[in-house]
């Protein structure tokens, strides 16, 4: 009546995790070291990426992408391109201002 023997398992066991129901005792020091690992290779992937990216067609300035909007912060191509076409905006002001200036008659 006893069901026999327990589950057969290897005593001793070597493997790279530490063998059966292995606590070593640096887990915290070893997860920490591969999560801060995971995340450099992460963000320098992101960051090659990011580099490499390119786009045939910028987007609308004044249009919302639900599916993209934040990477117009990372792409150095976006980014350039919005800084002048930020400034040929400025540029354009200026000078309907000085137009304006121009046309507007001074009282003596």
């Amino acid at each position: 009546m006893g069901g026999g023997r327990k589950i057969p398992y290897p005593k001793h066991v070597w493997s790279p995790a530490g063998g059966w129901y292995a606590q070593p005792a640096n887990w915290k020091r070893n997860t920490a070291f591969f999560t801060f690992l995971t995340f450099c290779l992460t963000a320098w992937a992101w960051k090659i990426s990011a580099e490499n990216e390119f786009h045939h067609r910028m987007p609308d300035p004044n249009q919302f992408y639900p599916k993209g909007v934040a990477f117009r912060s990372w792409t150095k191509q976006i980014i350039e391109y919005e800084k002048a076409q930020k400034a040929l905006k400025e540029k354009e002001a200026a000078q309907k201002a000085a137009q304006a200036a121009k046309e507007t008659p001074r009282e003596a």
